[in-house]
């Protein structure tokens, strides 16, 4: 059944016959974090850009039934987004997003994917207790930021766990009203997924991309993601989990533009992103 999704459509500026490009938002959040810097960016050099609210999230239909969807549900709102485009897009998703457009590419094509700061498909278990020990605050604030219900602390924690140090109060503040609820269903998937059985996976040029100091999942768990795809992978020093907001977004959008020139065989693009070893 088709559901009333909204999306942010950015076309190019100039268009240059690429592949339109499809964000997918990671979990509590929704598609507006992508029209601060990368939907602007990615116009100017000549993409069509697409930016999906899933169900329930933003200004799509759902909210009230939030936790009945699953990630299939969320893979079906983007393939509901492909179906109305003229070409195969190339998927970018953050976060819970990179589950989703995997699970979309178990039976759907795409050009290529990007995984930016990917839940790791050991699922949220590991990663969850890392968080706990680090920021015991955070499950306690990061409810509190879901109700809206900022304090000093809410602000502190969650700066502290979705930005890098360079991030200053302007860039949280663009991302506050953002977060929203995630639906319990998606959550309880994210933690079992290293129970799932491996799907088949298209042969498509693949980046995964996070940052050194992302606080929720490791620079050195994003090799669980590359290795399933044989991707290139990309760590970008000093930037957190918000990839598309932090401070270093221009060096992350620069990447995948690159990496996109030369993996697609764009014209006017030179090398793409040389695979990097990551840090132990």
């Amino acid at each position: 059944m088709l559901r009333q999704l909204h999306s942010l459509d950015r076309p190019a500026l100039n268009d240059m016959g690429h592949p339109p490009l499809v964000f997918v938002h990671g979990g509590y959040t929704h598609s507006g974090c992508w029209d601060v810097n990368f939907l602007p960016y990615f116009q100017e050099r000549g993409y069509n850009c697409y930016a999906i609210d899933l169900s329930g999230h933003g200004k799509s239909s759902g909210r009230d039934a939030l936790n009945s969807f699953g990630l299939d549900h969320y893979a079906d709102d983007v393939g509901q987004l492909v179906d109305s485009l003229d070409a195969a897009p190339v998927l970018i998703g953050h976060s819970m997003g990179a589950i989703v457009v995997q699970r979309y590419l178990e039976k759907s094509p795409a050009t290529a994917v990007v995984m930016m700061a990917p839940v790791p498909p050991t699922g949220l278990a590991a990663s969850g207790v890392q968080l706990a020990i680090r920021q015991p605050d955070f499950i306690f604030e990061a409810d509190r930021a879901v109700r809206g219900e900022y304090t000093e602390n809410t602000i502190k924690v969650m700066r502290e766990v979705y930005f890098s140090p360079d991030a200053n109060l302007e860039h949280f503040t663009q991302f506050q009203p953002m977060v929203q609820e995630e639906s319990m269903l998606v959550l309880t998937e994210m933690m079992s997924l290293a129970m799932r059985l491996p799907k088949k996976r298209p042969r498509i040029p693949a980046l995964v991309i996070g940052g050194q100091l992302d606080a929720l999942f490791a620079a050195n768990r994003l090799h669980f993601t590359a290795s399933g795809w044989n991707a290139e992978t990309c760590v970008i020093p000093r930037a957190g989990h918000m990839l598309m907001l932090d401070p270093q977004w221009v060096d992350v959008a620069q990447k995948i533009d690159t990496w996109l020139g030369a993996s697609l065989e764009l014209k006017g693009f030179g090398t793409g992103c040389a695979r990097e070893a990551l840090a132990a």
